[in-house]
């Protein structure tokens, strides 16, 4: 097993149709209006298709990631995004319909890219992987809240 490898998968079941779902994916910039721990969103380079988003959960440091966009197709409901800066890797969002609301499957393959991470990597996996799911938790709600709100 290698530390410094992560592979998480979401699952997220919400009372909005696909559609609304997967616009307020599409929209990273709105994230830290219903996401807690996405403190700050930037836009990188000159189109929509990049940015950096500043992360904190619980544990006390702030991750800096560097999102570019590698796929964006409505029709499937699948949002992906190449990461770059603290976390490297990928992510992957696809929304689908779940009887009247949306089935929401997060994934991502990712590596820290921060030094001081991959040298914490073995004794604070557990950690790691624990923040990683209030940060996952605290997302899903928030997301049911905004979507509720903007019905």
């Amino acid at each position: 097993m290698d530390p410094n490898h992560y592979r998480f998968r979401d699952t997220w079941r919400l009372p909005a149709p696909p559609a609304a779902v997967y616009a307020a994916l599409e929209d990273v910039r709105r994230y830290p209006l219903w996401w807690p721990e996405i403190r700050a969103v930037r836009q990188t380079g000159t189109g929509s298709d990049s940015g950096e988003v500043l992360v904190r959960a619980l544990l006390p440091y702030q991750l800096v990631i560097g999102l570019e966009t590698v796929r964006r197709d409505p029709a499937a409901g699948v949002l992906e995004a190449a990461m770059s800066g603290d976390l490297t890797g990928w992510s992957r969002w696809t929304v689908s319909a779940d009887g009247t609301g949306s089935r929401v499957l997060f994934e991502e393959d990712t590596r820290p890219g921060k030094p001081l991470l991959r040298r914490l990597a073995l004794p604070l996996h557990p950690l790691f992987r624990a923040n990683h799911a209030v940060l996952m938790r605290r997302g899903r709600r928030g997301l049911a809240a905004y979507l509720t709100a903007n019905d």
